[in-house]
Formats: C-alpha cells, structure tokens, sequence
C-alpha cells in the first residue's frame, strides 16, 4: 500500500498494536474488526511468544480484516513474515534489523515505520528511509518492559527536527491522550486502551474522536464537518413516535432531524394527530399488534444504528416497544418521555408512565426530560440549577440510563445538563428569541440519535444536537397562527 506523506499521516491518526493477552474468547481478527468499525486507522500486528507458523497464520488473517476496511497492516520486527504475508509493511525497534536492510527486503513501496527515542536515532532513521517513527514510551507502560522513557520535550523536539509523520507510544490512554496534543505528532500507538477494554468498538470509538480533535483537525476536515469518519456507511435511525399531521413536531420532525443530520430515517408511528400550530385537535392511538408489526418489519429488514422514541400514551404500546427492542438488541436508545406539553397538560396516563419507568428506561441510553417530566420521573421538585442536577442524579441511578434533563421552561436559560456515569457536565446556550418552537423536543432527540448512529459518543452527540437545534431556531421560520415550527433544513436551504 503506497501512500503519500499526508495520506499516511491521516492514517496513522489511531494505530492500534495488538495483544493477544486480552482476548476473551474471541479470534484476534474479530477483535480487529471491532476495533476498525470503532475507528481505528492503522494495525500493527505484534506477536512475541509463538511459532512462525502461527504467527503467519495469525497475520493472515488480521491482514485480511485491515485489506476489507483498506486500514493499513504492518508487523512488529519480523520481516520474513511481513513479506510471507504480504502486509502493507513492517515496523522494527533500535535493537531489530538497521532500517536500510530492512528497506532493501520490503522494498520502496511498503511501508516502513522505526522506533526512536531521541532526536538523533529519529534523523538517522529518516536518513535510512523510514516512511513514519514511533516514539516513546512516553507515559508508563506494562506492555513493553524493554520501552524507555521519552519526555514530552524529547517528543516535542523529535516532532520539530523530523519531516516524516511520529506516532506517540507507550501508556496512552483517553484520560492522558489529551496531554500530548500540541506536540507536534499526528496520532498515537495503544494497546490496551483500546484490547483492554470491556467494548472494543466503543473504545476506539472515543479515542478516534480525541485522536482527530486533538491531532488532525485539518486532515480530517471533510470528515469532522459532515460528523461521518472514515469507513462507515450511512447509517440508519429508527423513530418510534406520534405523527404530527402540521409537520413540526412527531414523527415528520423526527425524519427531517434525521435526513438533515446525515442518517437514513425509518418511523414505526404510534399515533396519529389532527393538529397544527394552534393545538391537537384529536388523537388516535394504533393498536399494539400493529406498533409490533411496523418495528418488526423495519428491523428485520434494515437494522437501526440507534432508535428515538418520543409520544407513547399507552402502556400496552410502550410494553410492545420495551419487548421488541430487546428482542432485537438494539443499541443507542434514545427516548424523549413526552409527558407534559409546554401548558402544563398532562400527555401520557399514569399506567403508562410507570411502564415506561419499569421497563423502557433500563434499557435506554439516554433519557431527555424536560423540566416537568424530569421532576415526575424522579420524584422532585426544580426550582434551581442544583435541583437539576439532584434529580438527573436520581434518574440516572435509579433507572441506570444517562439523563440529559433540558433547561427552559423559565429556568436555567437554554442550559442542558448531561448526567452519564456519575458525572454532569452542562452544555450552555442562548436563549434565542423565536416564538415558534415546536417540536423543539423531538427534533433535539432525534438530532443526538442521529449522532449516536454515526458513532460519536453521547457527549459529542448531545453537543452537535444542540448545534443543530440552535441554528434550527435561529433561521426564524415564521408558518402559522400559534407557535410555529422550525427550519429543519437550515443547512441546505
């Protein structure tokens, strides 16, 4: 695989080395995979402690997963196998085969990467043709014994002397990655921040988005601004929800969010509405049988990247979303529990409500309750910033899901608070003077599922849902008598 300078830069942006230590019981190339799907970019294959024959075998393999996602394959130190295999190159140590033999073996076409740990062994090994350098170990690191210690400044001036593309090793993890970030590198080496980790995929997943935001911001500009990385098809999202038959709210909101925020949008409709600007005039619920056949029929068929579940009313339909959803596994759950209308109106029976506590947020990702609906499902009053804080934290135990409790309704500006796995985080906003706000709800959550299906984590999937919607409000559409919708299309139009 021959690459130009800045392709392999862009490449080299989450180079993951393996280690068999963490599988558990699973093949080493399913792993990749997972990993890949997850956002890693580069694979070193680096075996110690088996024959060659295994070796080779293993290397087949992993480099048939890297040949399928066009991610770029290389081996640790042992070019007879590089080449029995026919990885995209090899990667050696200071104490393995001097760079221009090893060069002269893979030939000028591969590609060739070398340890370095100080700013000499760097020029030298540039001199001698490598195409890119590891340096480190520059945090403490339990995988490789032999590493020595490289400073931030060492790494620094490794980066400033060279002008081929260094990779950070040794330690690197989601928690200090961040450290590293104006070093010069263009991405980093890990191991068991991404095999040591309890969901591969998610894993890789988090540490491409620092390793992008961090290092290759202007490498990965097309990619960062349209919210789709590398290898990833378009992915698809489910709305479970009421239709609105004015098209500001429901589920024709839902599919306008979801078009416009780069997802293919599938509906499973559980009621219809008679209403428009000024009010719902009537309601009529579908059956369960029917709600069941409609999500059967879409998921068996295209299977959602992530589901949005906004006006359930009935407890039977509500029994018949929980079932199916965990029928199927679905995964990136997100649901709007619309309970009370901006009057005060309540929207949801009492039998209902407790089913949608009991059985549909224990398996939600993520629950967005605005402020009355946040104060029913926990059991609280909310008066404060505090108060919002307690009861997202009362919500979020209580039922095991991450809690986005929206501001509004008078408090707190149009700040909205992100409790996930013990901690909040609030994501701040300007009140925007647009009277026409409905469907704000739905149009927020199905803007973070949009975002969940193309794999960014829920903070950054809240944070570019809130993007969204501002700029929704902010274009002013002004249609009706009442409070009017918003612009979905914003961006196109």
């Amino acid at each position: 695989m021959k690459l130009n300078k800045s392709e392999l830069s862009k490449a080299l942006c989450l180079y993951a080395v393996t280690d068999r230590h963490w599988l558990k019981n699973e093949s080493l190339s399913s792993v990749v995979e997972k990993e890949i799907k997850g956002g890693t970019t580069f694979v070193q294959l680096r075996e110690k402690n088996c024959s060659e024959e295994e070796f080779l075998q293993l290397a087949l393999e992993v480099k048939e997963v890297c040949k399928k996602y066009n991610v770029p394959f290389v081996i640790n130190d042992n070019v007879k196998i590089a080449k029995a295999c026919g990885a995209d190159g090899v990667h050696v140590g200071q104490s393995d085969m001097n760079a221009v033999n090893v060069r002269q073996i893979i030939g000028d076409d591969a590609i060739l990467g070398v340890s370095a740990q100080t700013v000499e062994q760097a020029l030298l090994a540039e001199k001698q043709g490598a195409d890119y350098l590891g340096v480190g170990a520059v945090f403490a690191t339990n995988t490789k014994d032999d590493a020595d210690s490289v400073s931030y400044e060492t790494l620094k001036a490794i980066c400033d002397a060279v002008k081929i593309p260094v990779v950070a090793i040794g330690g690197i993890n989601q928690s200090n990655v961040g450290e590293l970030g104006e070093s010069g590198i263009c991405g980093v080496s890990v191991i068991s921040a991404i095999f040591g980790a309890d969901d591969v995929e998610c894993a890789a997943r988090k540490m491409k988005e620092k390793c992008v935001s961090l290092f290759q911001k202007d490498l990965y500009e097309n990619e960062f601004k349209s919210q789709i990385f590398l290898h990833r098809k378009m992915k698809v999202s489910m709305t479970i929800a009421g239709s609105d038959s004015s098209g500001g709210a429901g589920i024709q909101a839902d599919i306008k969010t979801m078009t416009c925020n780069g997802v293919y949008a599938m509906s499973a409709i559980t009621a219809l509405t008679a209403q428009n600007t000024t009010g719902v005039f009537s309601i009529m619920n579908v059956t369960p049988e029917f709600l069941k056949e409609q999500i059967d029929a879409n998921i068996s068929d295209i299977f959602p990247d992530s589901v949005k579940i906004g006006m359930v009313s009935d407890a039977g339909l509500i029994r018949v979303i929980a079932d199916r959803l965990k029928f199927y596994k679905v995964k990136n759950i997100v649901v709007d529990p619309v309970m009370v209308a901006t009057s005060g109106a309540k929207l949801i029976a009492d039998d209902a409500i407790e089913v949608l506590k009991n059985e549909l947020l224990n398996i939600a990702t993520v629950v967005t309750p605005n402020i009355p609906e946040a104060e029913i499902l926990s059991d609280t009053k909310i008066k404060t910033a505090d108060d919002m804080i307690n009861a997202a934290e009362l919500i979020s135990r209580r039922y095991s899901v991450a809690v986005l409790c929206k501001g509004g309704h008078s408090l707190n500006d149009a700040n909205d608070l992100l409790y996930e796995d013990g901690k909040y985080k609030w994501f701040k906003g300007n009140r925007i003077d647009n009277p026409n706000t409905h469907g704000t709800g739905c149009t927020l959550s199905s803007a973070i599922a949009s975002n969940l299906a193309k794999g960014f984590s829920l903070e950054k999937s809240v944070e570019l849902a809130k993007e969204y919607i501002s700029g929704a409000l902010s274009a002013m559409l002004d249609l009706g008598k009442g409070s009017g919708p918003m612009n979905h299309a914003w961006k196109i139009v």
